[in-house]
């Protein structure tokens, strides 16, 4: 099955790109071996985050727009709070994308984080890689809504657009010690809003270099989404982007999925029923010492 769905994918077949994704997500039998078989791509990755209700999603269906006038082929990865009830994905905003669903140049997928910490579905690596493998020009990573925690975004993507409105505030400050460090550009959006010029020249003079780790000034845009005003310049500002300006970032994220793989891997043949039966046992004869028995089951 696998062997099909991997030539189809090769072949742009964005139908068995989809059934993939499903295949992947749910780890379904096959999907180590698809996914250890996927060609190399060098696709450019562009992550869009910040926090809910910055307008992320409508800035995305600008940024498809751009792209599409540009002759490019489109990936979009949405990565959607969970359903408390089934884990799925809570498609709210995606409605603001619903023009794009039966382009020709454009897939969409949305993902549930399920859970996972870093604004990230614990599988979006592994489908980014599947889209790249599909043959787009470009791929956006839009996160579930970031914080100070959830900055993986940083190490998946080659750019990473950060998207805050003029009322944040002193928001701002707070998000200093997560936002601030991982943005390679920043957008205020909704800029025809009061107050939104002193925001942005605020926010320059904090991503000055002489305050700032990063070692050139990061760009600060204003745009309007909803009236496609300044989306175009975002876009001119993505492609100057050097897509090999994120390599330790990228080795991080990597490494520590990796670790997760490798570790995954090791465990599969550990009951964990059993495990806590044994433990149990222990628990009884009062002779429990847990790094013992973890050296017992190693």
């Amino acid at each position: 099955m696998w062997q099909q769905l991997l030539e189809q994918i090769k072949k742009g077949d964005t139908k068995a790109l989809a059934r993939s994704v499903s295949l992947v997500e749910n780890e379904q039998d096959g999907y180590e071996q698809l996914l250890s078989q996927l060609p190399q791509s060098n696709a450019p990755i562009t992550g869009i985050t910040g926090p809910p209700g910055a307008g992320k999603s409508t800035l995305v269906d600008g940024l498809i727009q751009e792209m599409v006038e540009d002759g490019k082929r489109i990936a979009i990865i949405c990565v959607d709070p969970s359903s408390p009830f089934n884990m799925g994905a809570l498609l709210g905003d995606r409605v603001r994308m619903n023009r794009w669903y039966t382009h020709p140049n454009v897939f969409i997928r949305s993902l549930a984080t399920r859970g996972s910490m870093g604004g990230l579905n614990p599988k979006t690596i592994e489908v980014t890689e599947l889209v790249k493998a599909a043959g787009f020009d470009h791929v956006i990573v839009e996160t579930v809504g970031v914080g100070q925690s959830e900055v993986d975004i940083v190490g998946l993507a080659d750019t990473t657009v950060v998207v805050v409105v003029p009322e944040a505030g002193d928001e701002v400050q707070t998000m200093k010690a997560g936002l601030m460090e991982i943005a390679d550009i920043f957008v205020v959006n909704k800029s025809d809003r009061p107050g939104a010029d002193a925001y942005v020249k605020n926010l320059r003079q904090m991503l000055a270099p002489a305050f700032h780790s990063h070692p050139q000034t990061i760009p600060v845009l204003k745009t309007v989404a909803h009236e496609h005003q300044g989306l175009n310049e975002l876009y001119q500002e993505i492609r100057a982007r050097n897509p090999d300006g994120n390599l330790e970032n990228k080795s991080w994220l990597f490494t520590q999925r990796l670790l997760q793989v490798i570790e995954k891997e090791r465990m599969k043949n550990i009951d964990s029923l059993q495990l806590r039966n044994d433990v149990q046992e222990e628990l009884k004869k009062g002779s429990f010492n847990l790094y013992r028995m973890a050296v017992r089951y190693r």
